[in-house]
């Protein structure tokens, strides 16, 4: 698109009366400031003046006041850029002034420029970016200068932001909605009047009138709210493509000229009512799909806003300051009172307290944290007060990490989608010529239904529905997903989880807890079971070491004697002193400082006093929750189901066993890990991994699906396409059961456009479907692929409790 007469060849903003001149293509181009002309001229010269030909709307001028040099401020960029496990650093960015592909060109093109920036990811609907670089070479605000040289404002993606970007894009879609809307209303009344011949006896002159009034309330229609139809068309035959918005525009533009030239000569069939009927329903289509694709990103801009404003830090002398969460440091003391908002990553340092991660999570009941324990920025104190030491602040949080893995899947193309969009494009193209060679033969048979049969066929068989089916579906499962505590890293994963026929488990902090349970509690003569574990209680309390967290977890809730004159080593056992008794937890070596160990306490947890051993702990691997319901639906479903585990083999055996497992391997190190995926892969397997930990990154690098939990390293879950971020691990099995009923509600949107397509073409071809009834039926054709998308999630799972047989249907 080029800039009109009078207009900044970059901006489209009126000229000044003296305008400077910028080169572009060897050819002087008017441009109405200094910020114009350089951008201009930058652009030029890094290559890129294709931008200005692909482009369906003008760019907006260079900001003047630039802020990007606040983002050089280490403690503002830390909140902004977060580090990936490989080193590299990634930001989010929203970026104003995104108006079409034309704008993603460029936008990747120039950012490509930069050292060190290894991707760019753009969504022009959404105005985000992520991008990916070497911090080393390329800094945020270089990144953020560049977007601006080119007439971009960009700025790293905050709750306020988004809110902006939100709130822009449904008032613009709203306002089109309702002139419409309005129009459609206006014209319908006018035309029923018209074809009931209401007027046949007040002669032409008033049947003119109402056909002039008739245009008066198309015009809008056609020419403001149908806006988009256009710029769309605009762009992708810029771009040398064939997109749904073609036959569209093409359509309304036929129907309102050949209209308004039959009201200006007193012809005798006007369409204003269908050319405003056919928008107002399009435009429905386009809002009930933006609101379902802003309903599925309303979590990660939830997460965007949980971190609070302030935070209440801990000086030295024990009193309190208000400070900005942004100016946390790690290693700083924070005090959060009941009722608020954890500011950052930290440890808890008081005895416990109780914290509500449901956004985080998905599990709805709050979760009991003991000293030592990790509390995460964003998670409700539900009892408290609380004081944490702050370990990660701003992008290196776990509520950053959640966020960063939402916004990825967001901004990538499914392969599902890319392959639905080149499907629509070749279907476009069909429906093209088939107009063309309607309205031929109708020119031989009955010249006055040929241009009535060629917009039939135009309207009726636009792929709109076709191209809804994949994004409607996927994007409402993503926003489910997230919704339930597992974040899909990638969209293609939702069609790799349907597909799974084989799943590897890693055992520990997997199937297993990360930490150790209470199995077996033996006392001494004289002492009963529960003295003696209170005694043990009231010293483990008092250290965040696994194993005394898992005495101390034992009575979570009892109100013991805190023990004092505490002292830690590292390694071996807690001292202290408890209702008067000096004792020692540990190691027995430990907690009998030198005395003779009794025989079979050497590999247990002791308690002792000064005189002898009061009690004894052993602990075991407990499994975690959901595992073994998991395994009973995949093993129902007819996955196969097998360990992996570098552990030994009597251990891994003993899981095994509690869980129904019959085929386990141990002693596995990644090499033979991996060594057994791809035996399963070249017997046809599709492989789902599960892991959590460093050792599994290679096997889940290597699935057709893998998945973390969050608890796991963060190298696990950058190699996985899932990441569950509940305890629980049968969110896995609902998370299948979801993809399962999105890959066959997708499948049906295709069959049901397809199969509407193909019937109806052939109708109005042979002059049977009205213009008018073709619009209705196109629209409600896009209306049905979007409402049965809303209903992922919110009927019940039937694609799982149905077998096999219609499971492998859905992924057909």
């Amino acid at each position: 698109m080029n800039a009109t007469a009078g207009a900044c060849w970059h901006c489209g903003e009126p000229l000044p009366a003296e305008p400077l001149m910028a080169e572009v293509g060897g050819v002087p181009r008017p441009v109405c400031c200094h910020g114009c002309r350089a951008a201009a001229e930058w652009i030029e010269g890094l290559g890129l003046g294709d931008y200005y030909r692909l482009r369906s709307a003008p760019a907006t001028r260079p900001a003047e006041d630039s802020k990007a040099g606040t983002w050089a401020r280490s403690e503002l960029a830390r909140h902004a850029v977060r580090r990936l496990p490989d080193g590299r650093s990634e930001v989010g960015l929203l970026v104003e002034g995104m108006r079409c592909s034309a704008c993603v060109w460029l936008i990747e093109r120039s950012l490509d420029q930069l050292p060190g920036v290894d991707k760019v990811q753009v969504n022009a609907t959404a105005q985000r970016a992520r991008v990916v670089f070497d911090a080393e070479r390329t800094t945020l605000p270089e990144v953020l200068v560049a977007l601006e040289r080119v007439g971009y404002r960009p700025q790293p993606l905050d709750a306020t932001a988004l809110d902006d970007a939100r709130r822009r894009e449904s008032r613009a879609a709203l306002k089109g909605l309702l002139v419409a809307g309005f129009g459609a209303m206006q014209a319908m009344m006018y035309a029923t009047a018209l074809y009931l011949g209401a007027f046949e006896e007040a002669g032409p002159a008033t049947r003119d009138l109402f056909r002039w009034l008739g245009l008066l309330v198309a015009t809008p229609v056609v020419f403001y709210a149908a806006r988009p139809f256009f710029a769309g068309a605009r762009r992708t035959l810029a771009a040398r493509r064939l997109g749904m918005d073609v036959p569209v525009a093409l359509a309304i533009a036929l129907i309102y000229a050949a209209s308004m030239i039959e009201t200006l000569r007193g012809g005798s069939e006007v369409y204003f009512d269908s050319v405003s009927m056919f928008v107002f329903l399009l435009l429905l289509g386009r809002y009930l799909e933006m609101r379902a694709r802003h309903h599925a990103a309303n979590l990660s801009d939830a997460l965007a806003r949980l971190t609070p404003a302030f935070a209440d830090r801990i000086r030295a002398d024990g009193s309190l300051e208000r400070i900005a969460a942004a100016e946390l440091q790690a290693g700083d003391r924070v005090h959060v009172t009941e009722g608020g908002i954890v500011p950052a990553d930290g440890r808890l340092e008081g005895a416990h307290c109780s914290v509500d991660e449901s956004l985080l999570t998905g599990e709805s009941l709050a979760v009991r944290r003991q000293r030592g324990e990790l509390l995460v920025a964003g998670s409700l104190l539900v009892q408290g007060p609380a004081e944490l030491r702050v370990e990660r602040v701003g992008a290196d949080t776990a509520l950053a990490g959640i966020v960063a893995l939402v916004t990825r899947a967001q901004t990538e193309r499914p392969r599902l989608a890319q392959a639905g969009e080149r499907a629509a494009a070749r279907f476009v193209a069909r429906v093209l010529a088939l107009a063309a060679l309607t309205a031929i033969a109708w020119s031989f048979i009955d010249p006055a239904r040929a241009f009535a049969a060629m917009l039939a066929v135009l309207v009726v068989s636009c792929p709109c529905a076709f191209a809804l089916a994949v994004p409607a579906a996927l994007t409402r499962a993503l926003g489910i997903l997230a919704q339930r505590g597992v974040l899909v890293a990638h969209a293609d994963a939702i069609e790799q989880l349907a597909e799974a026929t084989h799943v590897v488990f890693d055992k520990t902090g997997t199937l297993t807890q990360p930490e150790p349970g209470l199995e077996q509690v033996e006392v001494a003569d004289g002492l009963e079971r529960l003295q003696g574990l209170e005694l043990a209680v009231s010293l483990a309390r008092g250290s965040s070491h696994p194993v005394a967290r898992a005495i101390a977890a034992a009575l979570p809730d009892a109100v013991l004697p805190a023990a004092s004159a505490l002292q830690v080593t590292a390694g071996e056992g807690v001292a202290g002193i408890v209702d008067g008794r000096r004792l020692r937890l540990g190691r027995a070596s430990f907690a009998l400082a030198g005395r003779p160990i009794p025989p079979g306490l050497e590999s247990a947890t002791v308690l002792a006093d000064e005189a002898r051993p009061l009690a004894a702990f052993r602990l075991a691997e407990r499994l975690r929750p959901g595992a073994r319901e998991l395994l009973a639906e995949l093993a129902d479903e007819g996955l196969g189901i097998e360990i992996l585990s570098g552990d030994a083999p009597a251990r891994v055996a003993a899981v095994a066993a509690r869980l129904g497992i019959g085929h386990w391997h141990a002693g596995q190190r990644p090499a033979d890990k991996l060594a057994r995926l791809q035996a399963l892969r070249a017997q046809g397997a599709r492989v789902m991994a599960v892991g959590d930990g460093i050792n599994d990154a290679p096997v889940l690098a290597g699935a057709d699906v893998a998945v973390a939990l969050a608890s796991g390293t963060e190298l696990a879950q950058a190699s996985s396409d899932i990441v569950l971020v509940g305890n629980h691990l049968d969110a896995l099995g609902a998370a299948r059961r979801l993809a399962l009923q999105a890959m066959a509600v997708l499948r049906q949107n295709q069959r049901w456009s397809l199969a509407y397509n193909l019937t109806a073409m052939p109708f109005a071809a042979l002059g049977f479907v009205p213009p008018w009834l073709a619009a209705l039926g196109m629209s409600l054709s896009s209306l049905v692929v979007i409402l049965n998308a809303l209903r992922i999630g919110r009927t019940p799972d039937h694609a799982a409790g149905l077998p096999m047989a219609t499971a492998a249907g859905a992924r057909a």
